[in-house]
């Protein structure tokens, strides 16, 4: 068995079908099906069976399809080490963030770019659960993401603590700030995670220690969404204040919430005891050297 095989298999592990896996690798078909006979053969074992049109792992498989995927990924870990230092900074760096904490990162990348001009980015957006998926499935290196997410496999690094402000359409007669009393009468629309425990809960607990039970007319995994919503009159929003530096806010006006002690936490993070590119390393560093934490 040689790293080829082991490609040729992962591939066909993740993609279900022969045909599927020849196109993602480039090649025809019935080499690629030789090959997974070659590798069964010497190991004496069966690795896929059919289901239908689809593939499927069997035990062997399933053991084979983890261990192997580790080294090859360990092995491109190592080409990337050996590459970055014999050339220096170059290359892809893959990073995830939260929309709400793009803010973070809008200003940091225009001057890694100027330091830095031989690397390029790949962004993925995504709630904090999203992201943590991301990076235990090596997608992206790094995530800057909004607390509270499960710490046991991650290195991370917090950032400063902010409060929420509320958010409502330009129009709305109001005053300069707002009691969360009034906010609870006015229709509320949150942010709220796919899965896990995040601003939603942060704010519904904020209501709960003042006996306050808000108006929630809408929930939404996406904060331009949300601010989309607000700027219509469907209703107001409230969001961790640095979150407005990444979308416009024409049609919008930002309200305090003068007796508001719901304050999000957010941080960098990344995955414990795996290499991570001198490209992330530097970037993350940019962090430290704004932020005494």
């Amino acid at each position: 068995m040689d790293l080829r095989q082991l490609r040729y298999f992962t591939a066909i592990a993740e993609e279900k079908q022969i045909t599927r896996a020849a196109k993602k690798l480039h090649m025809a078909q019935p080499p690629l099906s030789h090959q997974l006979k070659l590798l069964e053969q010497e190991l004496g074992v069966l690795l896929l069976e059919r289901n239908g049109k689809e593939m499927e792992l069997t035990e062997a498989g399933k053991t084979l399809y983890k261990r192997g995927k580790d080294l090859i990924e360990k092995l491109e870990e190592i080409n990337v080490e050996v590459q970055e230092t014999g050339e220096g900074l170059r290359g892809i760096l893959a990073f995830g963030t939260v929309k709400t904490c793009f803010s973070y990162l809008s200003e940091r990348i225009r001057l890694f770019r100027e330091q830095y001009p031989l690397v390029t980015y790949r962004v993925l957006e995504g709630d904090s659960y999203e992201l943590t998926k991301y990076l235990q499935e090596r997608k992206i290196e790094f995530a800057v993401v909004r607390l509270p997410v499960d710490m046991e496999n991650f290195s991370f690094l917090p950032l400063p603590k902010e409060k929420f402000v509320a958010i409502v359409p330009e129009d709305l007669e109001v005053h300069s700030s707002l009691s969360l009393k009034e906010v609870a009468k006015m229709p509320l629309m949150l942010l709220h995670r796919i899965d896990g425990t995040g601003l939603y809960e942060l704010v519904m607990e904020a209501f709960m220690k003042n006996d306050l039970k808000p108006n929630i007319v809408c929930e939404c995994a996406d904060a331009a969404i949300l601010l989309s919503l607000v700027k219509s009159g469907s209703g107001i929003t409230l969001l961790p204040e640095s979150t407005l530096s990444s979308f416009p806010l024409n049609g919008l006006k930002i309200i305090k919430v003068n007796d508001c002690v719901i304050e999000s936490k957010a941080a960098v993070i990344w995955l414990k005891d795996r290499y991570i590119s001198k490209s992330a390393k530097r970037l993350i560093e940019t962090f430290n050297e704004t932020f005494n934490v």
